[in-house]
């Protein structure tokens, strides 16, 4: 089983020096790709550093409305620059909130600052990853005048209706699903979810924020995270390498997990259980389905996977990396060409 994390941010200072081991442990358990997502200027640079040393890292470069007031004069410049230089980066995170802390930003900036980084996209050719906090409304009426956008839009972490999913969708919006569903009604989320076309739903994980609300003994805990007592951080990294006992244990002692609680990106796995049992399929049917659309909407020309898809090789049981000439999103029938084993990240 296969999984692409569609949105983390593993340049997060919280979790910078930790990101190594973080990668390592989640390529582990079955995670091929990351797509990182910048969120200012001042952090474009780790995000591309990154990219350069883990072949499993997908670089994107935006300005979060959270951070639309510490952009200097120069930053669409700067920002355009990032791309030349990087020509397998998206855009992201970029978006709207009229959240809690969305609500203290000048919207007309945060919509301007939006709107520029759509249409840049559109220029691109490349997905743009979009947060949305109770703006669906604005997020609709701009898409409306900038879109369609035939290379996709990414609502990160989605938690809108079911009713605007057929409006986004003809724009060319795909879905992405984070732990952050878990705090929906299930009735709610199911009725979303059914509403969203299979070949639009993608899997992400947000880390180190959006932790799942899973049991303790489901999750992977980010070693040396603050926020933790220490008879969780002797629990151990891996669920599935700790004693069940003391995992039980603990688990009686704690009466809820720490809010300030780090998320670590294998945390997908929960998030692929929790969707797979609203859409009542099999995790190994979602996160085929998930992996495919993510490895499509990231094959734009100069992207680490541009013409390159994982094949399944029934007759050596092997992974094979596979090439496809003359590519086409819109091509359904391609002829690969076996090239070489495909690689670790």
């Amino acid at each position: 089983m296969k999984l692409f994390d569609a949105h983390c941010h593993l340049q997060d200072p919280r979790i910078l020096s930790l990101a190594p081991r973080l990668i390592r442990s989640s390529v582990d358990t079955g995670i091929a790709h990351f797509a990182v997502n910048g969120v200012s200027e001042k952090d474009w640079h780790l995000v591309k550093q990154m990219s350069e040393s883990y072949p499993c890292v997908v670089p994107c470069f935006g300005v979060h409305p959270w951070f639309v007031p510490e952009r200097t004069t120069n930053w669409f410049t700067i920002l355009r620059e990032f791309f030349e230089s990087t020509p397998t980066a998206a855009v992201g995170e970029i978006g709207l909130d009229k959240g809690s802390r969305g609500k203290q930003i000048d919207f007309d900036d945060q919509v301007e600052v939006f709107r520029k980084q759509l249409e840049l996209s559109k220029e691109l050719k490349r997905p743009a990853s979009v947060h949305c906090v109770r703006a669906f409304g604005d997020l609709l009426d701009v898409m409306k005048a900038t879109g369609p956008f035939p290379d996709g839009v990414i609502l990160h972490s989605y938690l809108g209706s079911a009713e605007m999913v057929p409006e986004l969708t003809r724009l060319g919006a795909y879905f992405s699903l984070s732990g952050f569903l878990m705090s929906m009604k299930s009735q709610k989320a199911k009725k979303m979810l059914k509403a969203v076309p299979s070949d639009r739903i993608l899997l992400e994980t947000d880390a180190p924020d959006a932790l799942p609300k899973s049991n303790l003994g489901d999750l992977y805990f980010v070693e040396g995270d603050p926020s933790f007592p220490p008879e969780l951080q002797a629990l151990g990294e891996n669920p599935h390498l700790r004693a069940n006992s003391n995992v039980l244990e603990v688990e009686k002692e704690t009466s809820e997990l720490p809010k300030e609680m780090l998320n670590h990106p294998a945390n997908i796995h929960n998030v692929l259980t929790y969707v797979a049992s609203l859409l009542e399929m099999s995790k190994e049917e979602l996160a085929g389905l998930s992996y495919s659309n993510a490895i499509r909407l990231f094959s734009y020309e100069g992207s680490k996977v541009s013409l390159k898809v994982l094949f399944w090789s029934k007759l050596w049981k092997t992974e094979y990396l596979v090439c496809i000439t003359n590519y086409s999103r819109s091509v359904s029938n391609v002829r690969p060409t076996i090239v070489a084993p495909a690689l670790r990240c």
